[in-house]
């Protein structure tokens, strides 16, 4: 029943972001970079992109979309506009980060004058996984930007980024939408199943569409059970971080950072109003009644760290024991 997105919708979340980047360009003030945050799954890339396509469409439509028919905008469906370069990661690296070569060769594009309009446009995706060198060489771009063209850089950590990135970079943060609103979008995509996969996704409904499905919601179950188990000292957490390494460690980390949001949630009040998997509030509220709560948000604390770095871990399987023997530490005092 998942149903990707129009390219050209507006997700109504973004839409006081989109009001804020039309009134900054109608008065003339559009910032030369702008670095764009906020939690996975909340449509970073895709206000970036539908940004960019709308400054360089000729007929833009209602709203300042771009219009989707014009030479402009049908350059861009080809992924062949001159004016609109994209900086990722090498897909052939192991880092998983943006190098400095990468870099060079943007700054040396940036020199150029557009070729078809006003306007250059440079997006940098991920702009936290830029490596030192890297970021150091975008810095001399920032210091001294060309007047015709808008860095684009996006985010979910900004803080990776150093502060001399960040200083010269107009912010703009996107917000988890109120709940009726995103219930409002997801519902007519994934119909029941839409507020159990929003409560997991943290409240983002792009991560809800896409990053739940039936064999994922298995798997994060198994894997809550196996965080009490560990927890009542039933299994053995070196053997139990082999099985949930197995399944991934995006999502073994993600299952273990809610599981211990709720653990916590449980240990102040009988009956939080948000749980991640309430259906399991019974067992966990058992091992809430008995566990440091400091010793819970240290260990939340090295998870959040864990799953920021999940791409660059040499060792996720290392990391796996380590936290999960650190949870049976705690859950069995």
């Amino acid at each position: 029943m998942t149903q990707a997105p129009v390219d050209n919708e507006l997700l109504p979340w973004l839409e006081p972001n989109w009001a804020r980047l039309q009134q900054a360009l109608a008065i003339d003030r559009l910032p030369h970079a702008l670095l764009i945050v906020g939690a996975r799954g909340l449509g970073k890339r895709r206000l970036a992109d539908l940004f960019a396509r709308a400054l360089l469409c000729r007929t833009p439509g209602p709203a300042a979309l771009p219009c989707g028919t014009c030479t402009d905008c049908r350059l861009n469906a080809a992924g062949s506009h001159p004016d609109w370069r994209r900086v990722t990661p090498d897909p052939e690296s192991k880092s998983g980060e943006i190098a400095i070569d990468a870099i060079r060769e943007l700054t040396d594009r940036s020199a150029l004058t557009p070729v078809r309009g006003t306007r250059k446009l440079v997006l940098i995706d991920p702009a936290d996984r830029m490596n030192a060198a890297a970021a150091n060489a975008l810095l001399k771009t920032l210091e001294e930007p060309a007047g015709n063209t808008l860095l684009l850089l996006i985010a979910e950590q900004p803080g990776r980024l150093p502060a001399t990135i960040r200083s010269r970079c107009q912010l703009l943060k996107l917000a988890v939408p109120p709940q009726d609103q995103a219930l409002a979008w997801l519902t007519p995509r994934l119909g029941a199943a839409a507020p159990v996969r929003l409560r997991l996704a943290y409240g983002a409904p792009l991560r809800a569409l896409d990053a739940f499905d039936q064999a994922t919601l298995d798997n994060r179950e198994t894997l809550v059970r196996g965080f009490i188990g560990i927890g009542r000292g039933e299994l053995d957490p070196v053997a139990a971080a082999a099985a949930w390494n197995a399944l991934g460690a995006r999502l073994s980390l993600d299952c273990l950072a809610s599981s211990l949001c709720d653990l916590l949630r449980l240990a102040v009040s009988p009956a939080p109003p948000r749980l991640a998997d309430p259906g399991l509030a019974a067992p966990l509220r058992g091992l809430a009644d008995r566990i440091d709560p400091g010793a819970a948000h240290r260990l939340l604390r090295r998870v959040f760290e864990a799953r920021g770095l999940v791409e660059s871990s040499l060792n996720p399987l290392m990391q796996m024991e380590s936290l999960l023997i650190e949870w049976a530490r705690i859950g069995q005092r």
